[in-house]
């Protein structure tokens, strides 16, 4: 399965509209053509729908907002959407702040996503009102834990249920799940967290393996999830002496790049509840 969804973002080379942030623009841009796809980036409101129109997918992220890009947002996604386009929510920062917190609802309510990714204290502001959320990052409370594994993967299944979006919780164990089944995924390295951005390359990433496996998307999100888990293992394994936070985003680049299906799949940690 995993192979299988890799390849086919080879070989279809999927184009992803990103209106992202500002901070690693650069970064998902760069992810996005290591894994396989192609990034187009257009957050002016005149220019947001056409360059939508030439895409596969549009991956909105919240992490850097102001007025003219939440019209391009808008704008962006009613296109992509009249497409039938793939559609991923990244609500960085959710919960901080009610201009993120409004954003990101004001697009749900609008737009059917099919991919909403974030942490968990993210996802819980909007599922539950919830107001955990430190800055962009996860709050300790919230993190998935073996202790609490079955009652997190009750709510993701529920919350995808009730959004009708596959719903994908990155942390220290990640959840990847529709409303019926929900893949817990292992991989990956407590450094990931030192870099700016890796949850925003995971969201480019994923959509565009959902957009090149539109036949099983909720395995082409577990299998990007996977990889990005894998690669941070890969490139820390790679890591020498004297080398810091910005050669290991360097690295995991690298890993995905040149990663192959056979070692995707062997060093996968994922199973299916």
């Amino acid at each position: 399965m995993l192979a299988e969804c890799l390849d086919a973002v080879r070989e279809r080379a999927p184009l992803v509209h990103c209106i992202t942030n500002y901070v690693t623009v650069n970064d998902v841009a760069n992810i996005l053509l290591a894994c396989g796809g192609s990034p187009i980036m257009a957050d002016e409101p005149d220019d947001a729908e056409e360059i939508t129109a030439i895409c596969g997918g549009l991956t909105i992220n919240i992490g850097t907002l102001n007025h003219r890009t939440i019209e391009a947002m808008h704008r962006a996604g009613r296109k992509a959407r009249e497409l039938g386009h793939t559609l991923l929510l990244d609500p960085v920062g959710a919960g901080a702040s009610r201009l993120r917190t409004g954003t990101a609802v004001s697009l749900m309510e609008e737009l059917h996503f099919d991919v909403i990714r974030g942490n968990v204290s993210e996802l819980k502001a909007l599922a539950l009102g919830s107001t955990t959320t430190q800055g962009v990052d996860a709050n300790a409370a919230d993190a998935v834990r073996e202790e609490n594994l079955e009652e997190m993967i009750s709510f993701t299944k529920s919350y995808a249920a009730s959004t009708g979006a596959i719903i994908a919780i990155t942390g220290a164990i990640d959840l990847v799940a529709d409303s019926c089944s929900c893949f817990v995924i292992r991989n990956g390295r407590p450094e990931m967290g030192r870099i700016t951005g890796t949850g925003c390359q995971l969201s480019a990433m994923m959509n565009a393996y959902v957009t090149a496996n539109p036949d099983r998307k909720l395995e082409a999100a577990a299998a990007a999830t996977v990889l990005m888990g894998l690669s941070g293992e890969i490139g820390w394994d790679r890591m020498q002496p004297g080398d810091g936070n910005s050669t290991y985003r360097n690295r995991i680049i690298d890993a995905v790049f040149n990663m192959d299906g056979k070692t995707l799949e062997e060093g996968a940690k994922i199973e299916r509840r």
